[in-house]
């Protein structure tokens, strides 16, 4: 963290080492912010998305869950499109429902619109996944199957 910037009001991801897979962490000042930098920051494991456009609009919902669910179901569905439609996610917009299940939308290209840079990751591990609130922020770890 950069000294001097409050981070409430800051989001962000990066990855971490991780032996043999990839590990992920994601923060926000609320929880759908960090379930959508989650989202950026998986494809960010193996995708140079800079420059690429957007050729879809995706929409769809999540079933009510925990958040630990929200977040494996979320990151489950980006890979499951990469594997069946070759597309991944530009950027990610996520909503609470009134059921407690989350609306998703998401702008997606074609991975023939971007440079493959790292191993395309095949699933989320449970183990050591974690997300919820800190002092000031939401937080999340997810390591990431390759």
């Amino acid at each position: 963290m950069i000294e001097g910037m409050q981070r409430s009001t800051r989001r962000g991801h990066r990855s971490v080492p991780h032996t043999a897979d990839v590990r992920i962490e994601a923060w926000a000042p609320d929880r759908e912010g960090c379930l959508a930098e989650a989202v950026t920051a998986l494809v960010e494991t193996f995708a140079d998305t800079g420059g690429a456009r957007p050729q879809a609009d995706t929409d769809f919902s999540l079933p009510p869950g925990d958040d630990e669910d929200l977040l494996v179901g979320l990151l489950d569905e980006v890979i499951f499109r990469l594997d069946t439609e070759g597309t991944l996610p530009l950027d990610c917009d996520v909503r609470p429902t009134g059921d407690g299940g989350l609306r998703v939308r998401w702008r997606s290209t074609s991975t023939d619109a971007v440079e493959l840079v790292g191993a395309v990751p095949k699933a989320v591990s449970l183990h050591a996944l974690r997300i919820g609130p800190d002092a000031d922020r939401w937080s999340c770890a997810v390591t990431l199957d390759v």
